[in-house]
């Protein structure tokens, strides 16, 4: 079946984001005695899942009484402060990707686990709403990835079949809940590399996210 849609993660795939929340998530587990080797492992783990999810990440490492919310909020709070002193950076390639596929006639979403209100807020920003036909947030979402609702969600909002519709993704979470809802799945690698589980449901793993065009081709 001809793919005829593209479902976009944002945080290291459109928006050069994921070093900062690396970034801030080391430096705040430094604050609470987590060597930074052992903190990068986690934010693995962590990338692009749920708040749910990644407390229990989190709970595996500081025990069940751990406030794991508190220490989200002040990881996003260093994010929101470093974003708004040095605005929001866009991956590689992405303008010349979305104006490609937009040229094309193919419609495309942004699936992402952040909120409706900092994703929008970040989509502004960075100049990439007008390129979206829809956008489906992680607080509207009742299991976050790596389930698939969320890409089950974008489909249902493109009017497409999830073997019509391409997911793209840079994290193992990202990548398990396109490929558990039967999209096309590439993942752009930005700071985490494919384990071998990830490898096998991975239908394209690419460094270069406008060799998603190469999909559409004629």
């Amino acid at each position: 079946m001809a793919l005829r849609a593209v479902a976009f993660d944002m945080d290291g795939v459109l928006i050069d984001s994921e070093k900062v929340y690396r970034m801030c998530w080391l430096k705040n587990g430094l604050s609470i005695g987590i060597p930074e080797n052992e903190m990068s492992k986690i934010c693995d783990r962590m990338a692009g899942g749920t708040k749910k999810t990644n407390a229990h990440v989190m709970k595996e490492k500081m025990g069940e009484d751990f406030d794991y919310l508190a220490f989200r909020q002040r990881t996003v709070d260093m994010v929101e402060a470093y974003m708004n002193e040095h605005g929001v950076e866009l991956k590689h390639g992405v303008i010349e990707t979305l104006k490609t596929l937009k040229e094309r006639g193919i419609k495309m979403a942004v699936a992402t686990s952040t909120d409706r209100e900092r994703a929008e807020d970040k989509l502004v920003r960075s100049g990439l709403l007008p390129y979206f036909d829809d956008v489906i947030c992680g607080d509207e979402i009742e299991r976050g990835k790596p389930y698939p609702d969320i890409y089950l969600k974008a489909c249902e909002k493109l009017g497409t079949k999830p073997e019509e519709t391409v997911g793209v993704e840079d994290s193992i979470n990202g990548v398990t809940a396109s490929h558990a809802a039967g999209l096309y799945t590439l993942m752009v690698i930005d700071l985490i590399q494919p384990d071998e589980e990830t490898k096998k449901k991975a239908d394209r793993i690419s460094n270069d996210i406008f060799e998603l065009t190469e999909l559409f081709e004629d």
